[in-house]
């Protein structure tokens, strides 16, 4: 969902964080750089703890309780759905039109995400079309299993709602830390780039894509990704690809 669906963390996510944190009367402030190490820790209230240890141990060892960092949690939903609602919040090219391709190949679609449920329908409804979720057979969201990613929890919570082998599905993810969540899991995994992974290990990835590829820029396999001498285009292995009926 988050950086594969949309370019949601760096002008969604973060800046509805910083809003809350505004609201709240705390004087935190997450820059871009510093939400991209945060961005190491999946879930937003696990994030929020993170942030707490290991930048702001005064306010840690204060007492900021679990209640507190729900509330703030919520505030941030609230001022990302704001965003997505204007249109701050763009699909990744191409994501909608491989999305109507793959319904009308009859191909079955799912979403395995750490965000909340909120976020996930916000952004169907508001990017993609009213009632966009219904395109999907099984939406794994935000608290439905006890550990996040990169823990496979979710994947098999969606494959099992999916009665589908892995080996019949194909995950598509952006960062280092979803991919080992996928591959845990043993989906074959195709890797799109997002702004935030770029340095990120994907071996193990079927195929990556850069991030902002144009249509003309072939596909790396991520064996051969850093230094840039061989690629394979996504056709070549498109016919084993997703959902299958």
């Amino acid at each position: 969902m988050d950086g594969t669906l949309a370019d949601t963390e760096r002008d969604g996510h973060r800046v509805a964080f910083n809003k809350a944190f505004a609201a709240a009367g705390l004087d935190w402030r997450w820059s871009v750089d510093l939400y991209g190490e945060l961005l190491e820790v999946t879930g937003g209230k696990e994030r929020i703890r993170y942030y707490l240890q290991t930048h702001r141990p005064d306010v840690e060892t204060s007492g900021y309780t679990d209640a507190d960092i729900a509330a703030l949690h919520l505030a941030k939903n609230r001022f990302y759905g704001e965003l997505v609602a204007a249109g701050e919040v763009p699909l990744r090219p191409g994501v909608k039109r491989l999305l109507l391709d793959a319904r009308a190949a009859g191909l079955r679609l799912a979403i395995a995400t750490t965000t909340s449920m909120e976020n996930v329908t916000t952004l169907l409804e508001h990017c993609i079309s009213p009632g966009a979720e219904r395109w999907f057979d099984v939406i794994g969201a935000g608290d439905i299993v006890p550990v996040k990613k990169p823990a496979p929890d979710i994947y098999h919570f969606v494959l099992g709602a999916l009665r589908l082998r892995p080996e019949r599905c194909l995950a598509v993810e952006d960062s280092g830390a979803d991919l080992r969540a996928a591959r845990a899991a043993k989906l074959p995994t195709l890797v799109a780039v997002s702004d935030y992974s770029a340095d990120d290990d994907f071996r193990g990835a079927v195929v990556v894509l850069p991030a902002r590829r144009t249509p003309q820029q072939p596909a790396v396999s991520p064996e051969r990704r850093r230094a840039s001498t061989a690629h394979r285009p996504i056709a070549a292995w498109s016919g084993r690809a997703l959902l299958r009926r």
